[in-house]
């Protein structure tokens, strides 16, 4: 299984209101396509509080390599994706990925 991670650090103008909608845009991605499962997202509330700026992340699960590069090329992924971008702190500076082999 590979999870996939994302987190961003988004403007302060951004609210949170246009950040669940985007989140949600993705959820309803990762529902219609094969090998993707699990989506997760939202604001940090960790104790630790060291998320240096990055507030804000989500995880989706896939059941291949394959399944991922589907969703990585999927149109409304990338619109969505784009959407995050132009919403973080020095665009694609703001966005981290991870693709974890769990």
């Amino acid at each position: 299984m590979i999870r996939h991670i994302v987190l961003t650090k988004f403007k302060s103008e951004v609210s949170e209101e246009t950040i669940k909608g985007i989140y949600d845009g993705l959820a309803a991605v990762a529902g219609k396509l094969p090998g993707a499962a699990n989506f997760t997202g939202g604001r940090s509330q960790s104790p630790e509080q060291i998320e240096r700026g990055y507030m804000h992340g989500f995880v989706i699960d896939f059941d291949s390599w394959d399944a991922l590069l589907t969703y990585a090329h999927n149109e409304e992924h990338k619109a969505l994706g784009g959407q995050i971008v132009a919403n973080a702190v020095g665009g694609l500076d703001g966005v981290l990925v991870l693709d974890l082999d769990v």
